[in-house]
C-alpha cells in the first residue's frame, strides 16, 4: 500500500495506492479492518484505533500492542512530538536488528499458530 505520490513501476506482488494526503493510509486500512485481523504496523496512532476493533497489532519488531499499553504509549509520542515542536530533537528509534528480526518472526508464528489452533 502506498500514495500515488510513492508509485514506482518496480513493485511487485497487488498494490493499492491512495490519495496523498495526510493519514489517507491509515484511513484506508481502518475503514477495512476487522475484528480478528492482523495488522503490522509502527504507526502508534493507526495501531490505537486498530486494538479498540479487535484488530491484532504486532510492531515490526515483534511487540504485540494492546489496548492495556496505549494510553502511555500515545502519551510517550503526545509528549516527543511536543519536544520536537520546542526545538528539542529526540533520539529515533534503535537500528533494526538480527533480534528483532528473530522476535518478531516468533511473535507472527505464535499468532498465525494460535489462529489456526496450533498452539
Amino acid at each position: 500500500m502506498a500514495s500515488y505520490a510513492h508509485q514506482s513501476g518496480s513493485q511487485k506482488g497487488n498494490w493499492v495506492y491512495v490519495d496523498s494526503a495526510q493519514d489517507e493510509v491509515v484511513f484506508y486500512i481502518y475503514q477495512r479492518a476487522k475484528a480478528g485481523n492482523l495488522v503490522i504496523t509502527q504507526d502508534m496512532g493507526l495501531a490505537g484505533l486498530l486494538v479498540k476493533k479487535g484488530v491484532y497489532v504486532l510492531s515490526p519488531r515483534g511487540t504485540f500492542v494492546t489496548d492495556e499499553h496505549m494510553d502511555t504509549i500515545l502519551y510517550n509520542r503526545y509528549v516527543s512530538a511536543k519536544l520536537r515542536r520546542q526545538g528539542t530533537f529526540t533520539k529515533g528509534p534503535k537500528t533494526f536488528s538480527k533480534r528483532d528480526r528473530q522476535c518478531f518472526l516468533s511473535s507472527l508464528e505464535k499468532i498465525l499458530s494460535n489462529y489456526k489452533g496450533i498452539l
